[in-house]
Parts: C-alpha cells; structure tokens; sequence
C-alpha cells in the first residue's frame, strides 16, 4: 500500500491491482462481443429508469458469457439512496445466483461506479468491473 499525497492515508487499489497482476491491459478483452452485449443491456436499463423517473443508470453483472444480474437505478423510484444500479445489479446476481460470492464476475455499468458502488463490488468479489460507452476498464474493486 502507499500514501495518499493529499489526503495523508492509504490507498488500497494499488494494492490490489498489484495482487492481480495483468488485469489492466490494454489488449481487447476475450469477451468483447459480451461485453458490447452486456453494455447494450445496461443502456436498456438505464433507458427504462429514465422513462420511470429515475436517475440515467444501468447495470449488469457478467459471468463469463452470461449476465448474472441486471437493474437500473432504483434511488428515486424506491427512495432509497443506496439504490444505485450497480448495487441493484449486484444484489439481482447474489438472488440469482443464491451466493454473496461473485468472484469471477464483471460488472458493468453505464457510467464509473461511485465510491459505496466499488466497495460493495470487492466485498462481492468482483474481479473487473468496466463502464462507459467505450468500455473503459475501471480494474478491479478498490
């Protein structure tokens, strides 16, 4: 782990990224037809949020070839602020797949997952998570 230059403390991704060594690479991913799919489906969620007043997100949860779990954002429809689409599509996979365990798992998102978003990807055990139209690696869970 290193310091922080401004904030004086820890910062834990370069020890994780250092633990998974090769996962940032700038080679095309193995599973970019999937993963272009999957983008579509979080755009598709994101849509339908809008249209029921939400805020404009979506995501999925990927497992090798199959999505796991999937939800746009739910924030303002559920007033519950923790209702973020990456935490919706995660806790979709964890029904879905009857495990908190989503190690192997990619998730995808319409836009860079916030801070909570992350953490709750590494308590997961997401091992990438990508986000954007262009599919931008955001590594793993900080």
């Amino acid at each position: 782990m290193t310091l922080h230059p401004k904030r004086g403390g820890l910062r834990r991704r370069h020890c994780l990224i250092a633990a998974l060594p090769g996962l940032l690479t700038a080679a095309p991913c193995a599973h970019a037809t999937t993963l272009h799919e999957a983008m579509r489906r979080a755009e598709a969620l994101r849509d339908q949020a809008v249209r029921s007043g939400d805020q404009p997100y979506g995501a999925v949860v990927l497992r090798d070839t199959e999505i796991v779990g999937a939800a746009p954002s739910r924030v303002v429809t559920a007033t519950d602020p923790t209702a973020h689409a990456e935490m919706e599509a995660l806790r979709d996979a964890a029904r879905r797949l009857r495990t908190r365990d989503l190690a192997g798992c990619v998730l995808v998102s319409t836009s860079r997952p916030c801070r909570m978003c992350e953490a709750a990807a590494g308590w997961a055990g997401i091992s990438r998570m990508v986000h954007g139209e262009a599919l931008t690696d955001a590594g793993p869970p900080r």
